[in-house]
């Protein structure tokens, strides 16, 4: 019989709705059936949010005695300190995967960490550039530029990013897929630079960037427009898209899938990352109206992944 694969979940920041999403995602039925669950985080948040360690046993991470509703130096060293645990344990091949609870940037920034996201952990440890995706069903988007200003990031997509990206995105989808994937590149302004009145990016960093992956066999489209892209996408033509910028890709997923089936998966790692596509919801922690099922997903498809 077949090993369940062993998941390591980081339960976020203690005052945030990680330790509830948590809780509620390792008693779901279809998680259990799909994989065994350890979490790592502040247990007295975790047991506070109904969490039964039969399910998941816990490695304790002390948090603040009456976690704040706010970002906090106390709780965002407990949030990283779970996250370094189980990096060391899943880079060890201790485990099968890791799925994050949503963290908070501003608490890391407040303990003087010197990430204040996972993605930047991840950077600041691995060789390799990590793609920051995200997935929902049948759709796949990933990113040129992470958490920046749409005013830097225009000057931060360069045609070699673009091309190791769109390998990275490209590699990954064929293992899922088990086929060369068709990716559209989209545009970073609108009707995508309309032949340089609109913006130069697109024929002087996006267009030579794509005829480079053409070029080495990458099935790339592009640059296109976002409204187009997406289009394509949903109706099957593309298998993914690489996207200029956070919201390109984050909310048509979340609307064309819903918040629930949205999952953050950073590609480009030795192992499976994923977590929920949402925050820490400071404002409705601890009031019973968190929605579990996006954690619960995460880890579901951590588990497909681990699996293949």
């Amino acid at each position: 019989m077949k090993r369940k694969p062993l998941i390591l979940i980081t339960a976020g920041d203690p005052g945030g709705i990680g330790p509830e999403i948590t809780a509620s995602a390792v008693a779901f039925p279809a998680v259990r059936r799909a994989c065994s669950a350890a979490v790592i985080g502040c247990r007295r948040a975790l047991l506070r949010a109904g969490l039964d360690e039969r399910l998941a046993p816990v490695m304790d991470i002390p948090g603040p005695a009456s976690p704040p509703r706010r970002p906090d130096a106390r709780s965002g060293l407990a949030s990283y300190l779970a996250v370094k645990a189980a990096f060391g344990l899943v880079s060890s091949g201790l485990a099968d995967a890791m799925v994050t609870a949503p963290v908070c940037k501003e608490a890391w920034k407040a303990a003087g960490l010197p990430q204040t996201s996972h993605t930047d952990f991840f950077r600041a440890r691995l060789p390799g550039e990590p793609l920051m995706a995200f997935s929902a069903g049948r759709l796949n988007a990933a990113l040129l530029t992470e958490h920046l200003p749409l005013a830097r990031a225009g000057a931060a997509i360069t045609r070699a990013s673009v091309v190791s990206k769109l390998h990275v995105f490209s590699g990954e989808l064929r293992r899922l897929l088990g086929r060369r994937p068709r990716i559209g590149l989209c545009a970073l302004n609108p009707h995508a630079g309309e032949g340089g009145l609109l913006g130069g990016e697109e024929a002087k960093v996006l267009a030579p960037a794509a005829r480079a992956a053409r070029a080495v066999g990458l099935l790339v489209e592009g640059p296109l427009p976002g409204d187009a892209a997406w289009a394509l996408h949903k109706a099957g033509k593309l298998d993914g898209l690489m996207c200029s910028y956070h919201d390109q890709a984050i909310t048509p997923v979340k609307l064309l899938a819903g918040m629930e089936r949205a999952v953050h998966l950073t590609l480009g790692l030795p192992f499976v990352r994923t977590s929920p596509a949402h925050g820490t919801a400071f404002d409705i922690a601890g009031k019973g109206r968190a929605d579990w099922r996006g954690m619960a997903e995460a880890i579901l498809s951590a588990a497909r992944l681990a699996a293949r």
